[in-house]
């Protein structure tokens, strides 16, 4: 069976269009001269969520509190930005001195839940990295949680075989330990300035 994919990145400019012009209008809410990634301080709403975790259990934001956070959305199936992402984010986080690792935590939330049950999303997310948890739930709870971020998603009609194409935001969300929104990791940053924005977050407290 083919499985045929538009590539993420094309679908998904409106949509981070949308959110660099929401936090170009509130930059005087952040100072990105402290930082790599985009500085929203202030732009957006602490971390919150209840979803399904790999387990099959409900996942809450509270459970991952003390924590740096980075929430990117996706799905298994992506052909290129989700891998590229989670790839750089992985190498990142490994990177990071041991005490400040095991502080941090990946959050993939899936927005295929029709494909992307419990169990694979677990292979998906353990492949990459041993401090990534993948998340995923009802289609409400996921716009849901899509909107309280300025983001969103979508979904192509379906192909003869059953196949369809995902479009979704290539952000990537970095909450501090107590859930405040922090910062947004662009595709263009290197595993470097994303390691070094995280230590200085992690070091804040």
């Amino acid at each position: 069976m083919k499985n045929r994919f538009l590539p993420c990145s094309h679908k998904a400019i409106s949509a981070m269009a949308l959110l660099a012009s929401l936090v170009v209008l509130g930059g005087c809410f952040g100072d990105d001269e402290n930082w790599n990634g985009k500085d929203i301080s202030g732009l957006m709403p602490e971390l919150a969520f209840e979803l399904t975790g790999t387990s099959g259990d409900t996942i809450t934001a509270e459970q991952t509190d003390g924590q740096i956070r980075l929430l990117f959305f996706g799905f298994t199936s992506c052909p290129d930005i989700c891998p590229a992402t989670l790839q750089k984010l992985s190498r990142a986080v490994k990177d990071l001195p041991e005490a400040l690792r095991t502080d941090t935590q990946i959050v993939f939330v899936s927005v295929d839940p029709q494909r992307d049950t419990p169990e694979r999303i677990d292979s998906y997310v353990s492949f990459f990295s041993d401090r990534a948890i993948g998340l995923t739930g009802e289609e409400p709870a996921l716009r849901e949680l899509s909107k309280r971020y300025r983001t969103t998603f979508g979904y192509d009609e379906p192909d003869a075989e059953g196949n369809y194409n995902v479009s979704h935001s290539g952000a990537v969300y970095v909450f501090d330990r107590e859930g405040k929104a922090r910062l947004l990791i662009r595709p263009e940053l290197s595993v470097e300035d994303i390691r070094t924005d995280l230590v200085a977050l992690a070091e804040e407290s």
